[in-house]
């Protein structure tokens, strides 16, 4: 068992990053300070539009006046989905003032993925783009019972700087079903909920987070406001960012990283969140130079495509103090490939939507270790008040060096899943998320994760985790994505294969990237198959879908 305190490196670290973490009781009394402190700053950058804290403020209080009127009660949930848009933003925060729960959701998904969520959650508000609307939502909206109300937002697939109409809140037309959200939040601006609306408190859950399904049905993590007020206080502070630094949002704000690693940290510390609709190369890297950020988070995904872009140069990230990865495996042949490119060091972390984003991470002024053994990045220490333990089947401590389940206690497990405690037994038991991750704990409390539990091989008795030969093939010139699952073998009972999306102008023959293995990795653990893709299948936030490869066969 390892905490925080007990750490040897925690010398290496000034005062305020190791002084305990004391949160606001939610993010939204960060933001309400913020607006009392820092009033004219920028809250919200959106390629040309700004919007101040005051402006987000008095917005953000018209929805919630808005959704107060349309019948919206304290414990009532709404549905989110939209891209990194102010229309996020400002979504979130209204339905926190009317005392609501907000229920992230990717705007990726599809009408059954979205009737489980609209049903599973009662959810009373969907706050969602015009196109959604249009092409399933109401009609998906309309079969759930619960849902009463609905408020949509001009989204555009923005591929320039031309934003204007956007916040002046211009539609392509009147929605049938749905209000506006930008024109009830500026009839009702500065209006705020309704009276007798109760102050948030640590204890009340501000998101019922769906997991990604990657492993079966999405079930709703309650996550608190104190699971992330805390995280985002020991991001903010962890960092050592300046008041009032600049984040960029990478990662999806509808997924936990985003939502707290970047919106609830950035609040907090009264700074200026740069948003750019949803991933794409070009346009992130034009923002980077516009908003000059001094942080942002994505996955290692993310930073393969930017690094894989024509136009991106030194200059791109010269601005920032942190580069960040989370929610997906980063390899070290990335993170040394990246910074002998580009100049900064990404570093890692590692968390679940189950503990509200990260639990581990990289302190500032250290540099992970690369087990000398698997080959395996180091994801980072546990942060203050956390304690992360390695144990068996049995849920004993296991030696370090030994692998076993990642278990996690701290201030940002969640309390459970919604409406299941039957998962909550199974999953938190006392408390103690038990991860699904498989890793181990260097004497020094450095953590390192192997894979994850259900995604391992048995080739003729022998335990291959796929990290290990992905780790390999992204050490290859040639290879800019890769993925590795069991398939069928009627000898073997499984055999490894490979798939890999590859760099611009490579074109390596699967047989040679199977030998690049066999001559790095032990015999059973080398693929037997290669199959070069276009692209590897991803959630939205990044993370590669084996289940998909798996699939495939």
């Amino acid at each position: 068992m390892t905490s925080y305190q007990d750490m040897p490196w925690l010398s290496q670290l000034n005062e305020a990053q190791r002084a305990p973490v004391h949160p606001h009781p939610s993010t939204l009394h960060a933001f309400r300070a913020a607006v009392r402190r820092v009033p004219d700053r920028t809250a919200l950058a959106y390629f040309d539009g700004r919007l101040s804290y005051a402006e987000t403020d008095a917005l953000s209080d018209g929805i919630a006046a808005h959704l107060g009127d349309r019948g919206f009660r304290p414990g009532d949930r709404a549905a989110v989905m939209l891209q990194n848009t102010p229309h996020f933003v400002l979504a979130v925060l209204g339905v926190w003032k009317a005392g609501g729960v907000v229920v992230p959701v990717n705007p990726m998904y599809k009408s059954g993925e979205m009737t489980h969520v609209l049903t599973d959650a009662e959810v009373t508000a969907v706050l969602c783009a015009d196109h959604t609307w249009d092409a399933f939502l109401r009609d998906t909206a309309a079969a759930v019972p619960s849902v009463t109300i609905a408020l949509t937002a001009c989204e555009r697939d923005l591929q320039t700087r031309d934003d204007a109409r956007v916040l002046r809140g211009e539609r392509l037309g009147p929605r049938e079903g749905a209000d506006d959200l930008l024109a009830a939040a500026r009839a009702h601006a500065g209006r705020g909920p309704a009276a007798g609306v109760p102050e948030l408190t640590a204890d009340d859950i501000a998101l019922i987070s769906y997991t990604s399904g990657t492993s079966g049905t999405p079930k709703g993590a309650t996550n608190t406001h104190g699971n992330i007020s805390y995280n985002a206080e020991r991001q903010r502070t962890g960092l050592g960012l300046p008041d009032g630094a600049t984040y960029f949002a990478l990662a999806p704000l509808f997924h936990i990283t985003g939502m707290v690693c970047e919106l609830a940290s950035c609040i907090t510390g009264g700074g200026t969140l740069a948003l750019a609709y949803r991933f794409e190369a070009g346009v992130v890297l034009d923002a980077f130079l516009e908003h000059r950020p001094a942080f942002t988070v994505g996955p290692s995904t993310a930073f393969m495509a930017l690094m894989a872009h024509p136009d991106a140069s030194r200059d791109h990230f010269s601005s920032f103090a942190t580069l960040a990865s989370g929610g997906a495996p980063l390899p070290p042949a990335l993170v040394e490939k990246f910074r002998a490119a580009f100049g900064p060091y990404i570093r890692n972390g590692y968390g679940l939507t189950e503990c509200t984003a990260p639990c581990a991470s990289v302190p500032p002024h250290l540099e992970a270790p690369v087990d000398k053994v698997s080959g395996t990045l180091a994801v980072g220490v546990p942060g203050p008040d956390t304690i992360v333990r390695i144990i068996d089947d049995q849920g004993r401590d296991v030696p370090f060096g030994e692998q076993g389940e990642i278990a996690v206690r701290g201030p940002q497990v969640v309390p459970g899943y919604w409406r299941r405690p039957d998962a909550t037994a199974e999953a938190i038991p006392g408390g103690e998320l038990r991860t699904g991750d498989i890793g181990f704990m260097d004497a020094d409390g450095w953590l390192y994760v192997v894979d994850r539990k259900k995604d391992m091989i048995n080739a003729s008795g022998f335990k291959v985790w796929p990290r290990e030969v992905e780790d390999v093939l992204y050490s290859h010139p040639a290879v800019r994505e890769a993925a590795v699952v069991g398939i069928p073998d009627a000898y073997r009972g499984e055999s490894v294969k490979a798939y890999v999306s590859l760099r611009p102008g490579q074109s390596p023959d699967p047989a040679e990237l199977a030998a690049y293995c066999k001559e790095r990795l032990a015999a059973y653990k080398y693929p037997r198959e290669v199959e070069v893709l276009p692209e590897l299948p991803k959630t939205t936030s990044g993370k590669i879908l084996r289940r998909e490869l798996r699939d495939r066969g």
